[in-house]
């Protein structure tokens, strides 16, 4: 009997539990099409590859023979790097090999300029808006994310250094809406492992190495000129594990778990003080009843207030917690301060003990933007 290969077989397990949880839940029929975003790097070739073994056999056990469902991918690419569409190009013909169909490959504009979140989630935001795309257009139930334990627990890293609430540190969700990480509880030496085990090569973003012996990292960008989360994986984690001993991935990501059950319970009573704070409002702001907020618990309040900043423009990854302190200051430490200058160009005042929120003015097209009065608050 041929021996099954530990991290394939941990691979398809994870797999076959994100497909047996949509087809429990009547999301996912015979023949409905499941995409992976792929990238060509070890673990969305893991996934992909685990996703074509498992997609013949959706629910099958000893009562059932299961049924099979369609299992496509998408490849974004960035255009960020030199040859940037001949990795997506190979990454798609990997895709295909592993028996992948539909393999689709989109290009996206990423906008990193002023006023951007930076070059990371710049990306991230071109990333995701075209795997929406495809999969409405394509009619995908889902979308499986390749996203593993390490990079989990690398999130928590970099929330716990940016001084982040438990919302940032709880990491990636496993499902949210359409897409699913079935590999969060999967280590990334596993993800290359199932590479090795059938057979496909895979491609290693040079963003995400540091430089080695003083040589200059990608495009003579130095290591410490290197993106966060590559700083984190190259240089924090091994650190921590020298340290503390194995396990602190396991551990991070442990916690990741624990506070989103926290996070989630705490947004949902949040999300109800501020559906009791809000006043219909006469325009297109927000305007809220100073006094629910004010007797409210601090950790609601400011969940409450961060969303209403969401809700009128402001950027999430520049919605920072000197905001939040800023709209906080009008609810709880009122002494006729004026405008609070909130991320986007939204504006908050509070006058006859109301709060309002206004999302920021259009400009004519071409007009220069504006410089806000005052300085907005930083991170």
């Amino acid at each position: 009997m041929a021996r099954v290969d530990p991290a394939l077989a941990a691979a398809r397990a994870a797999v076959r539990a994100e497909l047996g949880d949509l087809a429990r839940s009547g999301r996912l029929t015979p023949g409905d099409l499941v995409l992976v975003a792929c990238s060509g790097g070890a673990d969305s070739l893991a996934l992909a590859a685990a996703a074509a073994l498992e997609a013949p056999r959706v629910g099958r056990s000893v009562r059932s023979p299961g049924f099979a469902v369609r299992v496509g991918a998408v490849v974004v690419d960035h255009g960020m790097q030199p040859g940037s569409a001949a990795v997506a190009a190979t990454a798609a013909a990997r895709a295909r090999g592993l028996g992948l169909d539909p393999v689709l490959v989109r290009s996206v504009r990423v906008d990193a300029g002023p006023g951007s979140t930076g070059p990371e989630g710049a990306a991230r935001s071109a990333r995701y808006a075209a795997l929406d795309d495809v999969a409405r257009e394509a009619g995908a139930v889902a979308v499986l994310l390749g996203h593993t334990q390490d990079d989990q627990a690398e999130s928590v890293l970099l929330g716990l250094a940016r001084g982040s609430g438990a919302r940032s540190l709880a990491g990636m969700p496993r499902r949210r809406g359409r897409y699913r990480r079935p590999f969060l509880g999967l280590r990334r030496a596993q993800t290359e492992a199932v590479c090795a085990a059938v057979g496909v090569d895979f491609w290693t973003d040079p963003t995400n190495l540091l430089p080695v012996d003083g040589v200059d990292g990608v495009d003579g960008v130095a290591g410490a000129d290197a993106p966060a989360r590559t700083r984190v994986r190259a240089a924090v984690v091994p650190v921590l594990e020298d340290a503390l001993g194995p396990g602190v991935v396991e551990s991070l990501a442990r916690t990741a778990d624990q506070l989103r059950a926290d996070a989630d319970a705490l947004d949902a009573l949040a999300a109800d003080l501020l559906s009791a704070a809000t006043v219909p409002p006469a325009a297109s702001e927000m305007v809220l009843d100073v006094g629910p907020l004010a007797e409210a618990h601090a950790a609601l309040r400011r969940r409450a207030l961060r969303s209403a900043a969401l809700a009128v423009g402001c950027p999430p990854g520049a919605t920072t917690a000197r905001h939040v302190d800023a709209l906080d200051a009008l609810v709880v430490s009122w002494r006729g301060q004026g405008t609070v200058h909130l991320p986007g160009d939204a504006r908050a005042l509070r006058a006859c003990g109301r709060l309002y929120l206004r999302p920021a003015e259009p400009h004519p097209a071409g007009a220069a933007h504006p410089p806000a009065p005052t300085p907005p608050l930083e991170e």
